[in-house]
C-alpha cells in the first residue's frame, strides 16, 4: 500500500480467542484439550431444553421470523422489557429507550465509536476484553482504568475512580460490568449507588453492562441500573447470550435511561442510533424469541438450576484453589468465571512444566520467549502440559498476572479433577525455577 492503512490499535489481539488457535495447533499433535477459556455454556455441554426449542420452533412457522425488524427493535419485544424494568419501580422508560443490536459486541462498538476522538470511558481493571478493545479503538490511546482489588474480594476501588474522574477532564462516562467479567465480583447496591453518585457530581454517563445481572449466587444481592440511577444519564447493556443460552443468536439491547434530561447524552445516544440505521435492523427471529421464552412457566426453574450449578462449581473451585500457595484466589459470586491472581514476583522466565511430545515442547519453547507475559507463560505451559486452556488475566488489560477460568463443566468429576490437576501445576511450575537453580549450583 502506498501509506499505513490501518489506523491506531489495530495491533491489539483478542486472547480469548488467540489461545484457541495455540490449542488447535496442540490439538493438531494429539494433545486432547479442555476447553475452560470461552464462556460458550453450549459448547460445554450445556442442553437447551425442548420447551425452549418448542418456542423458537414455533416463532420460525411465522414468517414475520423472515422480515426485517424496525431498526430499534421488534416493537412487542421493546414493550415486553419495558413492563420488565418498570415493574421494578425504579426510573421508568419507554419502548423508544430500546434499541437492539447483533450481539452485545455490536452494541459495545457503536457506544465507544460515537463518542467525541478527545472523551474517554473510564473502565474496571481488569476489564472484559470487547470493552478495552472498543475504548483503545476509538481513541488509539490506552484507557484510564479503576482498579479491582483481588486482596478486597475484588471490590472496586472508588477512592481511586473519583480521584481518576476528578483529576482527568476527559472522562465522561464510567463503566460498570456487574455482575463483572473476569473476576465474577457481584456488585452490592450500596457500592453501585457510590459510583452514581460519583457520575452526578461530575456530569458523566454511565454504561452498566448487565448481561450476567440474573446469574447471582451464593446468597449475594444487587441492583439493576433502573433500581440506582436515579436521574443520571445511563444506559444498560443485556443480551440472551449468557442467560438463555443462546450466544450464536448475536442479540442484545440497549436500555437508555435518562436521555431527555441532557441534551449531550441525548446528542450521543441519536449518533448511536443513526448508526444502526446504517444496517437497517437486527436479527428478527431471537428478539421474536424473547418474550415467549422469558415469560415461559420453566424459564425461572431452568435458571435456578443453572444457578445452582455455577454455586457448586464456583465453591468447588474455590475450595481447593485457596489453599494453593503463591496464588490469590476469591468465590465467584456471578456470572460464570473465576480469576485467580498470581502473588506478586512469584512468576518468572525460568519457569516450566515437562512437555511429554517433542514437538509440542518446541512449539510452547518457540512461543514463550523473553518477552511473553508471565501469566501466559504459565497458561501455555499448563495448556501443552495437560491439555486444560484457561485465559491469562493480562489478556484484560491489566498488570496483575494471573488466569480465568469458566466455571461451565456439567460433569462435576471431571471439573474437580481439572481444578486440582491447576493446583498442582501452580506448584510445580512456580517451583520449577528453584529447582534449576539447584542444579546448576550442584552441577547437575
Amino acid at each position: 500500500m502506498r501509506f499505513e492503512i490501518c489506523k491506531g490499535g489495530s495491533g491489539l489481539t483478542y486472547e480469548i480467542r488467540n489461545i484457541v488457535n495455540i490449542a488447535k495447533k496442540l490439538e493438531g499433535y494429539g494433545v486432547e484439550i479442555c476447553w475452560e477459556n470461552i464462556g460458550d455454556p453450549v459448547q460445554k455441554g450445556e442442553h437447551i431444553p425442548d420447551w425452549m426449542k418448542e418456542c423458537i420452533i414455533e416463532i420460525i412457522r411465522d414468517d414475520r421470523s423472515f422480515a426485517y425488524s424496525p431498526t430499534k427493535g421488534m416493537d412487542e419485544t421493546r414493550q415486553f422489557l419495558v413492563d420488565r424494568v418498570n415493574t421494578r419501580g425504579g426510573t421508568q422508560i419507554t419502548p423508544e429507550d430500546i434499541i437492539f443490536f447483533n450481539g452485545l459486541g455490536d452494541a459495545i462498538a457503536r457506544s465507544y465509536s460515537a463518542i467525541r476522538l478527545d472523551a474517554r470511558v473510564i473502565v474496571p481493571e481488569p476489564t472484559y476484553s470487547t470493552h478495552f478493545l472498543a475504548e483503545v479503538l476509538h481513541a488509539s490511546f490506552p484507557p484510564n482504568t479503576y482498579r479491582m482489588n483481588p486482596y478486597s474480594n475484588w471490590y472496586p476501588d472508588i477512592r481511586e475512580l473519583e480521584q481518576k474522574v476528578k483529576s482527568h477532564n476527559a472522562v465522561v462516562g464510567i463503566l460498570v460490568i456487574n455482575p463483572d467479567n473476569p473476576t465474577g465480583f457481584v456488585y452490592p447496591a450500596d457500592t453501585l449507588r457510590q459510583i452514581v453518585r460519583i457520575a452526578k457530581e461530575y456530569d458523566l454517563f454511565l454504561i452498566f453492562d448487565e448481561t450476567y445481572i440474573n446469574i447471582v449466587y451464593n446468597n449475594k444481592k444487587t441492583a439493576h441500573l433502573s433500581d440506582v440511577i436515579e436521574d443520571v444519564p445511563g444506559l444498560s447493556m443485556k443480551g440472551i447470550s449468557k442467560e438463555f443460552p443462546w450466544p450464536g443468536s448475536r442479540c442484545g439491547w440497549m436500555e437508555v435511561y435518562n436521555a431527555d434530561k441532557d441534551e449531550k447524552f441525548a446528542s450521543y445516544i441519536n449518533t448511536i442510533l443513526h448508526q444502526k440505521m446504517s444496517e437497517v435492523c437486527s436479527t428478527t427471529l431471537p428478539q421474536m424469541a424473547i418474550p415467549k421464552i422469558m415469560s415461559h412457566p420453566e424459564y425461572q426453574n431452568y435458571l435456578s438450576e443453572r444457578r445452582n450449578l455455577y454455586e457448586r462449581l464456583s465453591n468447588i473451585a474455590y475450595k481447593i484453589l485457596k489453599d494453593v500457595p503463591y496464588l490469590m484466589v476469591n468465590r465467584t459470586n456471578g456470572a460464570f468465571y473465576m480469576t485467580a491472581v498470581f502473588n506478586e514476583a512469584v512468576l518468572n522466565a525460568r519457569q516450566f512444566l515437562p512437555i511429554e511430545h517433542e514437538e509440542v515442547r518446541d512449539y510452547i519453547e518457540k512461543l514463550t520467549g523473553p518477552n511473553i507475559e508471565f501469566d501466559k507463560r504459565f497458561v501455555y505451559y499448563l495448556l501443552a502440559s495437560t491439555g486444560i486452556c484457561v485465559v491469562p488475566l493480562t489478556s484484560f488489560f491489566t498488570n496483575m498476572p494471573g488466569f480465568r477460568m469458566t466455571l461451565l463443566e456439567k460433569d462435576e468429576e471431571k471439573f474437580t479433577r481439572n481444578i486440582h490437576i491447576i493446583a498442582e501445576k501452580i506448584v510445580e511450575y512456580i517451583e520449577s525455577s528453584n529447582k534449576q537453580s539447584v542444579n546448576a549450583v550442584v552441577g547437575l
